[in-house]
């Protein structure tokens, strides 16, 4: 196996920032309106978790994480290696507390994902993957993990498609009404929405905002891959990580691999 200590290092990290964040998830106040950009002090713990971990094994590779916390800070910058972390995908789920959130973790060689872990603490299920080697599933008290893989729906109009909750709820976005889906299934957490591509539980997952960052998607996207799916750019673009500021500025498209040329047409389409 290729990046086996990467591996483990990123499994067991995940393991326990999300002990931490159901203890903390179990005791916090919810905030019924919480705003897409909240940040929690459960964020910043949950990131120092994962970060202290992946340094203690892996003191000279680099870190790119959403929280200014102090082991970003003092980590080294300009290395070939590097891991991309997210502490809480969704804290709006985690904030409402209706369980969609993810800790992702995504470890990245030359600008090539080479693994990714999405775990979602509060229903117990764990998606990770490993450049070449696939991406496999553990859910619950499952011990033996089982191999993902993505859906073989090839008509747009069969497609159950997944996206960010709706701003107005039962108004759907001109590409959604483009691609027609046969279900819409919505998440604040894109964690959740890639890795229920990998699973085949969902077909299309298409995010066109202007901007976001590499930590809202890195792990996610091999999971995809690995599962036999393809992501891109909403234009086609080839995706990549650790360029200035961690940005992500072509939108994000990740399906089952059969319906991406169909989906990126409907999408230029739709302007």
């Amino acid at each position: 196996m290729m990046h086996p200590k990467e591996l483990d290092i990123a499994l067991a990290a995940a393991r326990a920032a999300g002990t931490y964040l159901m203890e903390e998830y179990a005791r916090f106040e919810v905030i019924p309106d919480a705003p897409a950009n909240i940040s929690t002090e459960a964020d910043r713990q949950s990131q120092e978790i994962i970060l202290r971990a992946i340094r203690a094994a892996l003191p000279t590779d680099a870190l790119c994480a959403e929280e200014a916390t102090s082991t970003l800070r003092d980590a080294p910058a300009g290395s070939d290696r590097m891991w991309i972390v997210d502490p809480i995908d969704g804290t709006r789920g985690f904030a409402r507390k209706n369980g969609e959130f993810s800790v992702m973790i995504g470890f990245i060689d030359k600008g090539s994902i080479q693994v990714g872990v999405v775990a979602q603490p509060a229903v117990r299920r764990l998606t990770y993957a490993v450049r070449g080697q696939g991406c496999w599933r553990l859910d619950g008290d499952e011990a033996t993990p089982t191999r993902c893989l993505v859906t073989g729906i090839a008509e747009l109009k069969q497609c159950t498609l997944t996206q960010s909750r709706s701003r107005e709820p039962g108004k759907r976005s001109r590409w959604v009404e483009a691609i027609e889906p046969a279900r819409v299934v919505e998440s604040y957490s894109a964690g959740i929405k890639l890795a229920l591509v990998a699973r085949g539980e969902a077909d299309l997952y298409l995010n066109t905002y202007e901007a976001f960052h590499d930590w809202d998607i890195c792990a996610g996207h091999l999971l995809v891959t690995e599962a036999g799916g393809e992501v891109t750019g909403v234009g086609g673009e080839t995706l990549q990580y650790g360029l200035s500021g961690a940005w992500q500025k072509h939108g994000l498209l990740a399906t089952n691999g059969r319906l991406h040329e169909a989906a990126l047409r409907v999408i230029a389409a739709a302007g």
